[in-house]
């Protein structure tokens, strides 16, 4: 089954290739997005314990909610394609970004922030100085879930005409064509473990060199 899913890829390639294409703009955008929104507000509730406990509540929240319930919710106010799906994959790929990038923030020694205020720090000054360099690694391990599962969830914008490699796998089931449905389910399964592997060996490149230099200075 696998040589007859390589063949039929083979024999439609272009049509491969701008699936592949589709869903790589998919889940950047989605990452993007949750990124821009995610990271500043985890900013903000830092400053206020209500506050986080409301934002992270309702992020929880959105993760009992279903990728597929999300989609439906989305075409009868935004129709199909490619901004529904986005908006569906954005939700999915919020929850991690914010709760590590909050949960970073707030494991920052107290001690460090005291010092830097002590240093005649502003507030600005101490969350780009130091605040968020040392709660990068967790900002970091939240994009890195975030991206396998948008990745993975993209699958989904096929039944609202999103595109991607989800369409050669609805399709496949569609009219119980097995190569056709492999030849979306294995990319999808090798972009994510690809970016899995990618992000992690980064995550080792920089954070792990950064507490091993912290280890040899101790």
């Amino acid at each position: 089954m696998l040589l007859d899913a390589l063949m039929w890829t083979i024999g439609n390639w272009k049509t491969m290739q701008s699936a592949i294409e589709r869903h790589l703009l998919m889940s950047g955008i989605s990452l993007a997005i949750a990124f821009l929104i995610g990271v500043p507000l985890a900013i903000a509730i830092t400053r206020s314990r209500i506050a986080a406990a409301i934002a992270i509540n309702v992020v929880n929240s959105l993760r009992a909610i279903p990728s597929l319930a999300i989609l439906a919710a989305a075409l009868p106010v935004l129709g199909i394609g490619l901004w529904p799906s986005v908006i569906a994959l954005v939700v999915l790929a919020l929850p991690p970004i914010l709760l590590n990038t909050y949960v970073g923030l707030r494991e920052v020694d107290a001690d460090i922030l005291e010092a830097a205020t002590g240093m005649g720090m502003t507030r600005g000054q101490i969350l780009r100085r130091v605040q968020i360099p040392l709660a990068a690694p967790a900002m970091f391990a939240g994009m890195r879930t975030a991206a396998i599962q948008v990745i993975s969830g993209a699958v989904l914008a096929s039944f609202i005409g999103g595109g991607g490699l989800g369409d050669f796998v609805t399709a496949g089931i569609a009219i119980m064509d097995v190569p056709r449905l492999l030849a979306g389910a294995v990319p999808i399964a090798l972009l994510a473990l690809g970016v899995e592997a990618g992000l992690g060996l980064m995550e080792r490149r920089f954070f792990g060199a950064a507490d091993e230099g912290n280890r040899t200075t101790q």
